[in-house]
């Protein structure tokens, strides 16, 4: 490794970063992370840190864990690489769609389709949708509905069903036939309800509205995260996904459940639409399945869809769609020692107690800085802090103010993730209650700063 000094010098010289305009990546330089140790990070200058932010949302089981490291090593002796486009496959992908199958058997999933990771995922789940009404005789199904504030990825299929302005704006015009309707949002919404039961209602109505506006038998699929992450951690009532699940299934509508984020336990269940009790027709699933130390993922599809593509005597059943990593022998590998030791651990048993022992810090801590306006989350290991310049106006917080408590906090001892004007938190599921209570010390340090 090149020593500190280099290393800083050159830091976003001759690299853009996702995410993140390139100046200001050069004006304020990233933090260099040069490795990694249970659920610590370590930064160039030896500063570790508890990661709150868990990678990703990604590396739930830490980063040190063995099973999924060694399996990389013992696949890349032994079969680095090979496809599995028509005609041939490997080991590894056959048990681990076995794995699967039984680990989302009570989701109503019995099929998988590899890819390299979430926007692959998403993308193909809404090519297939498109396709499974083609196959069904219904062409005219071709338009999606989303949630305002979901986030689906970065693909122009997936880009286009996003509900955040700033992910579409610099790239439109996008895919046309896609349509938004609010999110439940208690905080912010356009029907000014704070009662969560009451605007997931108003929701669930202005989502049949828009069906019946634009004509049932012209929409493919709604797709929607069970948790709103990315768009600051945003939990439905518990009628809303049933809710949906019931219009869908009412206008022969596909429910594709984005668990990019939610899937293998964050919830403090084993997928998000578990934790509604809802089935959806299709699951994106990435991120945890490896831990994220191989980019992988797998679209899960449900015996009633799949039954419509095995049955064509068409042709038109074929799959078209394919990544030159799908099904990568080493990804593979990594995915079925990930899922045994997920589940060997018992990761939503943690990832309840402590994402309930994180919500009361929360909720804490609002109770003492002016400059938090909302606390989301009590659902596992997903938590956010939404910062405001003034509580009666919801005014959000400034840029510079925001970025000086995520820096005091990260001195402090956690790196936490800044979103707009929220503070997103997605620790490791092997979080001990110590390391929560150092990631919400270290928060106050941040949050004192600004205060």
């Amino acid at each position: 490794m090149k020593d500190g000094n280099f290393l800083k010098e050159h830091n976003a010289r001759h690299l853009w970063h996702p995410m993140a305009h390139p100046a200001e990546m050069q004006a304020n330089p990233p933090d260099i992370i040069v490795g990694a140790e249970g659920v610590e990070i370590i930064d160039v200058d030896g500063h570790r840190v508890v990661d709150a932010v868990g990678g990703l949302w990604n590396v739930n089981l830490g980063y040190s864990c063995a099973p999924v490291k060694e399996a990389i090593a013992r696949q890349l002796d032994r079969l680095p690489y090979y496809s599995i486009f028509r005609g041939t496959t490997n080991d590894n992908v056959i048990e681990l769609a076995e794995m699967l199958r039984d680990f989302f058997a009570h989701d109503g999933l019995s099929r998988a389709f590899y890819t390299s990771g979430g926007s692959d995922s998403v993308e193909v789940a809404l090519r297939l949708a498109r396709q499974y009404h083609k196959l069904r005789g219904e062409a005219g199904r071709v338009k999606f509905l989303s949630l305002k504030k979901g986030y689906h990825g970065t693909h122009t299929l997936a880009a286009s069903v996003n509900g955040n302005a700033n992910f579409r704006t610099q790239y439109e015009p996008l895919m046309s036939g896609c349509y938004h309707v609010p999110a439940p949002y208690t905080y912010r919404n356009p029907f000014n309800e704070t009662d969560p039961a009451r605007l997931a209602g108003h929701v669930l109505a202005a989502i049949e509205d828009e069906i019946r506006f634009q004509d049932p038998s012209t929409i493919a699929a709604f797709i929607m995260e069970p948790v709103l992450g990315a768009g600051g951690v945003i939990p439905p009532h518990e009628s809303f996904m049933p809710g949906v699940r019931e219009i869908c299934t009412k206008y022969g509508i596909l429910l594709i459940a984005d668990e990019i984020i939610t899937a293998f336990g964050r919830t403090g269940d084993w997928s998000g639409s578990r934790h509604w009790g809802v089935r959806p027709d299709m699951m994106t699933t990435a991120k945890a399945i490896t831990n994220g130390y191989f980019p992988f993922g797998a679209l899960m599809i449900s015996d009633e869809v799949a039954e419509v593509f095995e049955k064509d005597t068409t042709g038109k059943g074929a799959i078209a769609s394919g990544y030159t990593y799908s099904g990568h022998p080493v990804g593979a590998a990594a995915a079925i020692a990930c899922i045994k030791e997920t589940l060997r651990l018992n990761v939503t048993e943690n990832a309840a107690a402590r994402g309930s022992q994180m919500f009361a810090g929360l909720e804490a801590l609002k109770g003492k800085y002016e400059i938090i306006g909302d606390v989301r989350g009590g659902h596992g290991l997903m938590s956010a802090l939404e910062l405001v310049s003034d509580r009666a106006t919801k005014a959000p917080i400034d840029k510079q103010s925001i970025a000086a408590v995520q820096r005091g906090a990260y001195a402090a001892g956690a790196m936490i993730r800044v979103s707009g004007n929220n503070i997103i938190l997605s620790p490791p599921l092997v979080v001990s209650d110590a390391d929560v209570n150092t990631i919400l010390s270290a928060l106050e340090a941040g949050l004192s700063t600004v205060s």
